[in-house]
C-alpha cells in the first residue's frame, strides 16, 4: 500500500516527504483508535516497517547527494580547468605574431587573434567566433584595404578565395594597399576544420623587388653589353612599337644620325626617315613590313631582304616577343651577295665553257665512233685480207712437204709452216683482243659437257707435254656447264698451253671442282711462278714474264683474251701463285640449268685415214688469185680435179662448158663486187642438187654459224688449216 503510495519517479526529498505525512497521519489514527483487540499494535509494527524504509530511503538520498557534491566539485574542477586550457590557448595564438583564425568543420570561426585581419581596419572589429567563411571572404574581398589587380573584381577574387579554400593546404600572396603584401597559408585540421596563418612579407617583397631591380639593371647591362658586341643591328620595341633598345650596329647598318634613335621613338618614325634610301626586292615588301608591325594577331617571323644606298645589302628578321613587342636584326650580307653574284658570274661561264666542251666532247665522241668502226672495219679487213695471203702461204708450205724429199728441205718447209703457224696464233689472238676491245664479239650461250672440251684439251697439249718431259695430267668431268663454247675453250686452251710452255719440269694438272651452282675449273703448273707485284700486270698486252723468249713461244697475249673474254662472259677469275713453286689459274663457269648438252663435234682429218679423192671433182670459188692459186695446188695434190673460179659467174659459166655437176664446192664467204659464198653454194645446189659445201672465211660472227648450220655447210676459218680441210674433204668423199 505504501509502494502505491509511493512514485518511484520522484526525487528522494519528494518520497521522503511524502513517507513523513503518512507516518505522522498513521501514528494520530492510532492514538485515537487505540483498542486491546491488537488492531493498533499492527499498526504500529507498520508504522515502524515504514519508519524503517524511511531511514533507509533517506540513507541512499544522502549517498546520492554526495556523489552529486562530488561530481558537482569535479565538474567544477574541469570547467576551471577548461577555462585555463581556454586561456592559455588564447594567450598563445595571441603570442603568433602572424594573424590566427580557427574554423571549425561547419566552416564557422571558433577564435582568432588580435593580428588576424589588422590590415583591413575597416572590418578588424567584425572578425568573431561565429562568423561563417564565406562572409569572412566576402568582407575581404569589399574591403577598400585589399589591392586587386587591374581587370580584377572583388566577384572575382572571391571566387578564386573559395575555390582556393577547397585545397587540403594553400599558400599564396595577397596585395594589399599601402604596397604592403600578406601570405596567407590555409590547412585542414584532423577534423576537418580549417587554420587561416596571414604572414606579412612586405619587407621581404621590398627586398626581393630591389634584388629583382638590382638583377635586372645587371642583366640590362650585360644584355647591353652583349647587343653592342653583335656583328648584327639589333632593335628592340615595345607592345606600341616604341624604340626601347638598340645597339650602336644599327646606326652604321641603317646610316642613321645618332640622335635618329631616342628611347621611346616610334617604328613608324624611324621606318620614314630611311624609306627612301630603302631598295626592297619586291615592290609588296613596304606594306607587307607597315601590315606586320601593326598587326594586333599573332605575327609570324618575317624575314626580307632590302637594299641601302648604292651598294648595301641587308637581310632583315623581326620577331614578335611574349609581351607582343618585337626584336628586329639587320645583318650586312653584301659580301656574300656580292659572292653569290660572282659565282653565278662564274658558273654562266662555267656553263658556257661545259656547253662549249659537251660540243667538243660530242665531236670528240662522234671521231671515236667513227675511229672505232674504222677499227671495226680494219678488223673485218685484216680477218680477210691479212689472213688471206696467210692462209696461202700455209697451203703452200704444205704442198711442199708432201712433194719434198731432202731431209734438209723438209725440215725448212716444217718450220716455214711452224713459223706461219706462229704468225696465225699471233694474228688471231691480235684479232680477237681487238674484237674484244671494240664489243665485236658475239657470244653463243648454250649448255654443253666439260668432257668433250677437256678432251680435245688433252689430245693436243697432250704431245707437247710429253715433249717437254712434263707429267701432264687432265681430270675429265662431264659437268654440263651454261657457256659459250668457243670462248670457254679457247680461255682454257690459252691458260693451260701458257702452264705447258712456261714450265720447264714438273708437272701441268687441269682438274675441275664442283660447286653448289657453278663449276670452278683449275689448271696447275709447278713453273717458276708469278712475283706478286707481277699479278697484276700479266693481264696485260704483249706483257711477258720471260723476256728473252722467242716470238714463236708467244707475245704475251694468251693472258690478255682470257681475262676481256671472262669479263665478256662475267666469269671470276682467279690467280694464285707462289714464286719457285708454281702457278693456279681459276674461272668459274655456271652449270646449265637442264640436260640437254652441246657435244662438240669430232675432229674430222686426224684420224690418219687414207680416203681416196682421185678423179673427185671439186669447184673452188675465190677472188684472191694467190689463195686461190694456193688451194688449187693443195686440193690437186691430194688427188682432186679442181675447177678454180674467181665468182659465181665464172663457175656457171665453167660448169655449164664441160656439163658436169662437181662432187664438192669449197668457197670464200667474201667475194667481189660484195658477193656472198653462200649464196653462190645456194645456187649451185639449186642447179646440181644437194652438193657438199664448205665456207672458208675470217668471219666468225655467230649469224654466219647460223646460216651455215641450216644451210647444212661446212665452216673452216682462216687462216686454212689443211688438216681440217681434208678431213672435211675426206669426209664428204669416203664413199
Amino acid at each position: 500500500m505504501g509502494h502505491d503510495l509511493i512514485n518511484p519517479a520522484d526525487s528522494l526529498e519528494r518520497q521522503n516527504e511524502k513517507l513523513l505525512k503518512i507516518t505522522e497521519t498513521l501514528m494520530r489514527r492510532v492514538e485515537q483508535n487505540f483498542d486491546t483487540s491488537g488492531a493498533a499494535y499492527t499498526q504500529f509494527q507498520r508504522a515502524v516497517m515504514l519508519e524503517e524504509e524511511v531511514r533507509t530511503r533517506t540513507s541512499e538520498l544522502e549517498r546520492a547527494l554526495d556523489l552529486l557534491n562530488t561530481s558537482n566539485s569535479k565538474l567544477a574542477l574541469a570547467n576551471a580547468e577548461t577555462e585555463a586550457a581556454r586561456a592559455n590557448l588564447a594567450n598563445a595564438i595571441e603570442t603568433i605574431q602572424e594573424g590566427f583564425a580557427l574554423f571549425n568543420p561547419q566552416d564557422e570561426m571558433v577564435m582568432c587573434n588580435t593580428r588576424f585581419g589588422k590590415h583591413m581596419l575597416d572590418i578588424y572589429s567584425l572578425f568573431k567566433p561565429g562568423m561563417t567563411f564565406e562572409e569572412y571572404v566576402h568582407l575581404v574581398s569589399v574591403s577598400p584595404f585589399l589591392s586587386l589587380s587591374e581587370g580584377e573584381t572583388p566577384e572575382s577574387w572571391a571566387a578564386y578565395r573559395m575555390s582556393r579554400h577547397k585545397d587540403n593546404h594553400a599558400v599564396f600572396n595577397v596585395q594589399m594597399a599601402g604596397s604592403r603584401w600578406l601570405q596567407v597559408s590555409e590547412h585542414r585540421t584532423p577534423d576537418r576544420g580549417t587554420v587561416i596563418l596571414q604572414t606579412d612579407i612586405t619587407d621581404m617583397m621590398r627586398l626581393e623587388r630591389r634584388e629583382r631591380e638590382r638583377l635586372l639593371d645587371d642583366q640590362a647591362h650585360l644584355i647591353k653589353a652583349t647587343l653592342e658586341h653583335l656583328n648584327q643591328g639589333i632593335c628592340i620595341f615595345d607592345e606600341k612599337g616604341r624604340l626601347v633598345g638598340w645597339n650602336r650596329r644599327t646606326g652604321e647598318l641603317l646610316a642613321l644620325e645618332a640622335n635618329k634613335l631616342q628611347l621611346g621613338t616610334y617604328f613608324a618614325t624611324l621606318y620614314d626617315q630611311i624609306r627612301n634610301d630603302l631598295r626592297f626586292h619586291d615592290e609588296d615588301d613596304p606594306n607587307m613590313v607597315e601590315q606586320w608591325v601593326a598587326s594586333n594577331s599573332k605575327r609570324a617571323p618575317l624575314s626580307f631582304e632590302l637594299g641601302l644606298g648604292n651598294d648595301r645589302t641587308l637581310a632583315v628578321f623581326a620577331q614578335q616577343m611574349p609581351d607582343r613587342g618585337f626584336v628586329m636584326s639587320f645583318t650586312d650580307v653584301t659580301a656574300e651577295r656580292t659572292a653569290v653574284r660572282a659565282i653565278s658570274q662564274v658558273n654562266e661561264t662555267l656553263e658556257k665553257r661545259v656547253a662549249e666542251r659537251t660540243l667538243e666532247l660530242e665531236d670528240a665522241l662522234s671521231e671515236a665512233e667513227r675511229a672505232n668502226a674504222s677499227k671495226s672495219r680494219f678488223v673485218a679487213a685484216a680477218s680477210h685480207d691479212l689472213l688471206q695471203p696467210l692462209s696461202a702461204a700455209k697451203l703452200y708450205v704444205a704442198s711442199l712437204e708432201t712433194e719434198l724429199d731432202t731431209p734438209d728441205l723438209i725440215d725448212r718447209a716444217q718450220k716455214a709452216g711452224n713459223a706461219l703457224v706462229s704468225v696465225e696464233g699471233i694474228l688471231s689472238a691480235l684479232l680477237d683482243i681487238s674484237k674484244l676491245d671494240s664489243g665485236q664479239a658475239f657470244v653463243d650461250i648454250s649448255s654443253f659437257s666439260l668432257k668433250d672440251i677437256l678432251t680435245q684439251l688433252h689430245d693436243e697439249l697432250q704431245p707437247l707435254a710429253v715433249q717437254k718431259g712434263l707429267e701432264f695430267n687432265l681430270v675429265f668431268s662431264g659437268a654440263v656447264v651454261q657457256s659459250d663454247a668457243s670462248f670457254l675453250r679457247r680461255i682454257l686452251q690459252n691458260l693451260a698451253s701458257n702452264a705447258v710452255r712456261y714450265t720447264e719440269t714438273g708437272k701441268v694438272l687441269i682438274g675441275v671442282r664442283n660447286q653448289k651452282k657453278s663449276v670452278r675449273i683449275e689448271v696447275w703448273d709447278t713453273g717458276p711462278g708469278i712475283p706478286e707485284d707481277q699479278q697484276g700486270k700479266v693481264f696485260d698486252e704483249f706483257h711477258r714474264l720471260d723476256t728473252f723468249a722467242s716470238p714463236a713461244e708467244g707475245m704475251g697475249l694468251g693472258l690478255a683474251i682470257v681475262d676481256r673474254a671472262c669479263r665478256l662472259l662475267n666469269y671470276p677469275l682467279h690467280l694464285n701463285s707462289t714464286v719457285d713453286r708454281g702457278t693456279c689459274f681459276a674461272i668459274e663457269v655456271p652449270r646449265a640449268a637442264s640436260s640437254e648438252t652441246w657435244t662438240a663435234p669430232t675432229p674430222i682429218g686426224q684420224s690418219g685415214s687414207d680416203v681416196c679423192m682421185e678423179h673427185k671433182i671439186a669447184v673452188l670459188i675465190e677472188n684472191d688469185a694467190d689463195l686461190r692459186s694456193a688451194l688449187t695446188i693443195t686440193l690437186e695434190g691430194w688427188g682432186l680435179d679442181v675447177l678454180p673460179c674467181a665468182s659465181l659467174a665464172e663457175a656457171q659459166d665453167l660448169l655449164t662448158a664441160i656439163d658436169i655437176a662437181p662432187d664438192v664446192i669449197v668457197a670464200d664467204y667474201q667475194l667481189d663486187d660484195q658477193a656472198l659464198g653462200t649464196t653462190a653454194i645456194a645456187d649451185l645446189r639449186g642447179r646440181y642438187g644437194n652438193i657438199p659445201s664448205c665456207i672458208v672465211t675470217a668471219n666468225r660472227s655467230p649469224d654466219l654459224v647460223g646460216q651455215c648450220e641450216k644451210a647444212a655447210t661446212k665452216l673452216i676459218y682462216k687462216p686454212i688449216d689443211p688438216i681440217r680441210l681434208r678431213g672435211f674433204l675426206e669426209q664428204v668423199l669416203h664413199g
